[in-house]
C-alpha cells in the first residue's frame, strides 16, 4: 500500500472524526462552557451546514489551484481550526472555529479522493479510492469512541487529538507527496447545481436531506438518549459509541449488496422502517446497557445501508455526470445533519431527554414517504453502475 495514500486516509481519518466526536463529549463542553447540552449540540450543526454550503464555493475558488498546495492548505486550515477549538474560551467562539474547521474539511475531502486517483495506475484506483475513504469508515469504528473516551473529563483534549492527527497528515504529506498533475478544468458553481433543475435529482437530494435529518437528530444528542443507561459514564458511552461504529462499517458492506440484489427503493424503504421502529424503542431501550447496545447495533446497520444506496441511486440517474451528482448528494448529507441538529435540540425542549426520539421515529415515517414517492416506478437496471460509497466527493457523516 502507498505510504501517500495512506497519509491521505489519515487525513480523512481525523476529519470524520472532527465531524462527529462533539456528540460524544456534549455534556463536558455543556458543563465546562455553561450552556445547555442541546446548545452545545449545535456544535455539530455549524460543521454540518458550513461544509454544505461552503463545499461547492470552494471547490470553485480553487478549481485552479496545484492540488498539493490545495491539500496542504486544507489540512492546515483544519489544523488550526481545531487548535483554536481546544483553546475556545466561549462558546461563541467554539461555534466560530467550527465553520472554520468545516472549510478546512470542505476543501480537503474532494481534493484528497481525486488525487488518490493520479498516484496509481488506472486499474488500481478503485482500491486507492477506497483507501482514502475508509479514512472516514475508521473514523466512525474508532476514531468517535476513541475522542469521546479521551474527552470524557476534558472536552479539549480531544480537539487536541484531532489536531494532532490533522498535523501528521499534514507533515507527512508535504514531506512524501510532490508535484501532482494540474487539475482538469472544474465545473462552475453555476454547473454544479444545474442538475437541482431536474425533478428526478431534485427529488433524490430531498430524500438524502430528510433520511439524513431522520438519522442525525438523534445521534447528535445520543448521549442523552442512552444517560439511563451510561449514567454519564464517558467510559459506558465510548462502548456505545464503539458499537456503532463497527455496525456502521457492517452496514456500508451490506448496503453495497443489498442495493445490487435488491434494488435501491426496497434498500431505503426498508432501512427507514428498521431505523422507525428502533427510534420509538429508544426511550426504553436506553434505560439499560444491553437495551442501548441492541439500539446501537440496529440503527447503524440500517443507516450505512440506506447511505450506500442514496448516492448509487443519484448516480444512476446520469453515470456520465456521476461525480457531480455524488457532489450534490454530500451538500444534501450535511444539510440534513445541520438540520436533525436543530430538530433533535427542539425534540428534547418539547418532548425531554428521554422521550425526544419518538420525534425521529416520526421523521423516519416521513423520509420512508419521501423515498417511496421519489422512487415510485423505478426498477434495478439491467447492469447497474457500482455502488458508489456515501463520502466519495465529501467526507462522510454517519447516521
Amino acid at each position: 500500500m502507498p505510504v501517500r495514500l495512506l497519509l491521505l486516509a489519515l487525513g480523512t481519518f481525523a476529519m470524520g472524526t472532527d465531524a462527529m466526536v462533539v456528540a460524544g463529549i456534549l455534556g463536558p463542553v455543556s458543563a465546562d462552557l455553561g450552556v445547555s447540552v442541546p446548545a452545545a449540540g449545535q456544535l455539530v450543526t455549524v460543521f454540518a451546514l458550513g461544509y454544505a454550503l461552503l463545499a461547492p464555493v470552494l471547490a470553485a475558488l480553487t478549481a485552479r489551484w496545484p492540488r498539493r498546495r490545495l491539500l496542504l492548505t486544507a489540512l492546515a486550515v483544519f489544523s488550526a481550526a481545531n487548535a483554536l477549538s481546544a483553546l475556545a474560551p466561549t462558546y461563541g467562539l467554539l461555534l466560530a472555529t467550527r465553520v472554520l474547521a468545516a472549510a478546512g474539511a470542505a476543501l480537503y475531502t474532494p481534493t484528497a479522493n481525486a488525487v488518490a486517483t493520479t498516484l496509481v495506475a488506472p486499474e488500481r484506483r478503485g482500491r486507492a479510492l477506497a483507501t482514502v475513504i475508509g479514512g472516514m469508515t475508521v473514523a466512525t469504528a474508532l476514531g468517535v469512541p476513541l475522542g469521546t473516551w479521551v474527552g470524557r473529563a476534558d472536552w479539549r483534549a480531544t480537539m487536541w487529538l484531532v489536531t494532532a492527527l490533522g498535523l501528521a497528515a499534514l507533515a507527512g504529506l508535504a514531506a512524501l507527496l510532490r508535484e501532482l498533475p494540474a487539475p482538469a478544468a472544474a465545473p462552475t458553481l453555476r454547473a454544479r447545481l444545474a442538475p437541482l433543475r431536474r425533478p428526478r435529482v431534485l427529488g433524490a437530494a430531498a430524500t438524502t436531506l430528510v433520511f439524513f435529518l431522520a438519522f442525525q437528530s438523534v445521534y447528535i444528542y445520543l448521549a442523552t438518549a442512552v444517560r439511563g443507561a451510561t449514567g454519564g459514564d464517558g467510559s459506558r458511552l465510548s462502548l456505545v459509541l464503539l458499537t456503532t461504529g463497527v455496525m456502521s462499517v457492517a452496514g456500508s458492506w451490506l448496503g453495497g449488496r443489498l442495493v445490487d440484489r435488491a434494488g435501491v427503493r426496497r434498500v431505503l424503504l426498508a432501512g427507514s422502517a428498521a431505523a422507525a421502529l428502533a427510534f420509538a424503542a429508544l426511550p426504553w431501550l436506553g434505560r439499560s446497557m444491553p437495551g442501548a447496545l441492541v439500539y446501537a447495533a440496529v440503527v447503524p446497520l440500517a443507516g450505512w445501508a440506506v447511505s450506500v444506496a442514496l448516492p448509487h441511486r443519484l448516480a444512476s440517474l446520469d453515470p456520465g455526470s456521476a461525480p457531480l451528482l455524488i457532489s450534490l448528494n454530500s451538500s444534501a448529507l450535511y444539510l440534513g445533519t445541520a438540520a436533525g441538529g436543530v430538530a433533535g435540540s427542539a425534540a428534547i425542549g418539547v418532548l425531554g431527554g428521554r422521550w425526544f426520539p419518538l420525534a425521529a421515529a416520526v421523521l423516519a415515517v416521513v423520509a420512508g414517504a419521501v423515498a417511496a414517492a421519489a422512487t415510485r416506478g423505478e426498477r434495478p437496471p439491467a447492469a447497474a453502475p457500482a455502488p458508489a460509497p456515501a463520502g466519495v466527493g465529501s467526507h462522510a457523516v454517519r447516521p
